[in-house]
C-alpha cells in the first residue's frame, strides 16, 4: 500500500440505516468503501443522497444468505482493491411474531440473512483480514443478550451472532485480526419503520424492551463501529459492546 492509498472497508446492508451511516462515517475517515446490499435501488440512490466519489465507493448487489454470492463478491472486492482492512456485517431483517405462528419460510429467512449471512461473509473475509491485520465487526442486538417476547427467531439469530463472534475471536486470537460485535437497542432506521407486530400482543410484555432513553440514531451506532475498527481500539478483541442506553444493564 502506498502512502496515500486508502484502507478498504466492506459494509453489508449499506443501502440504508446503520449500514448507510457506517458507510458515510468510514468514507469521512478516509476509507475506500465497498457497499453491499440486496437492495439495488437503494445502492443506486446512495450517490445522489451523499454525493459519493465513485473512486472511493463501489456498490455490489448481493443476497448474503447465499454462501456462493458472499465468497465470490468478497473475492472480487479483494481482487479489485488488493486488500480488505475492515468488514462490517450490518445487513439484517427483523419482525415480531407469536412463537407458535412462525412459519418455516419465516424462520429460514431470518436465519439465512441474520446468522448464515454473517457467517458466510465472515468466512470469506477473514483470510483477507488476517493478511491486513484488519477488523471484523458483527452487528448483533440487545435482543441477543436478553429474553424478548415475540422475537424468538430474531433473538435466536442475534444470540447466535454473539456466540459466533466470541468463537471466531478465540479461533483467531493468535493472529492480528480483531473480531468484535456491537449490540444496539432500538435504532431509528427503515427496519424499525417497516417493523411488523401482531395486533394481539400483550404490551406489558413489550414495554421492558423500550428502555428509558429513547431510540438511537444510526450515526450513534456507526460512531461506535468506527472506533472499534480504529487503532485506538487495538486491544479490543472478542468483545460485545452494548449500545442500548442502559437497556441490558438492569
Amino acid at each position: 500500500m502506498t502512502k496515500n492509498e486508502p484502507k478498504v472497508a466492506v459494509v453489508t446492508g449499506a443501502a440504508s440505516g446503520i449500514g448507510k451511516a457506517t458507510l458515510i462515517t468510514l468514507l469521512n475517515q478516509g476509507f475506500k468503501v465497498a457497499a453491499m446490499d440486496v437492495d439495488a435501488a437503494g445502492l443506486d440512490g446512495l450517490s445522489s443522497v451523499i454525493k459519493l466519489n465513485k473512486d472511493l465507493c463501489e456498490t455490489y448487489v448481493i443476497d448474503i444468505s447465499s454462501r456462493e454470492q458472499c465468497h465470490s463478491t468478497i473475492s472480487r472486492i479483494f481482487e479489485k482493491n488488493g486488500r480488505i482492512d475492515v468488514f462490517a456485517n450490518i445487513a439484517g431483517i427483523a419482525r415480531s411474531e407469536h412463537a407458535t405462528e412462525v412459519s418455516e419460510a419465516s424462520w429460514n429467512e431470518m436465519l439465512g440473512v441474520n446468522l448464515s449471512g454473517v457467517f458466510w461473509c465472515s468466512q470469506a473475509a477473514i483470510p483477507f483480514l488476517i493478511e491486513s491485520n484488519g477488523s471484523l465487526i458483527n452487528v448483533a442486538s440487545c435482543s441477543g443478550l436478553m429474553g424478548q417476547a415475540y422475537t424468538v427467531a430474531y433473538s435466536a439469530t442475534k444470540g447466535g451472532v454473539i456466540a459466533m463472534t466470541k468463537s471466531l475471536a478465540m479461533e483467531y486470537v493468535k493472529t492480528g485480526v480483531r473480531i468484535n460485535a456491537v449490540a444496539p437497542g432500538s435504532v431509528q432506521t427503515p427496519l424499525i419503520n417497516n417493523y411488523s407486530i401482531p395486533e394481539d400482543i400483550n404490551m406489558d410484555l413489550v414495554k421492558p424492551y423500550m428502555g428509558f432513553r429513547g431510540m438511537a440514531e444510526p450515526e450513534e451506532i456507526s460512531n461506535v463501529i468506527s472506533f472499534l475498527v480504529s487503532d485506538d481500539a487495538r486491544r479490543i478483541h472478542g468483545a460485545v459492546i452494548a449500545v442500548d442506553g442502559g437497556l441490558t444493564a438492569g
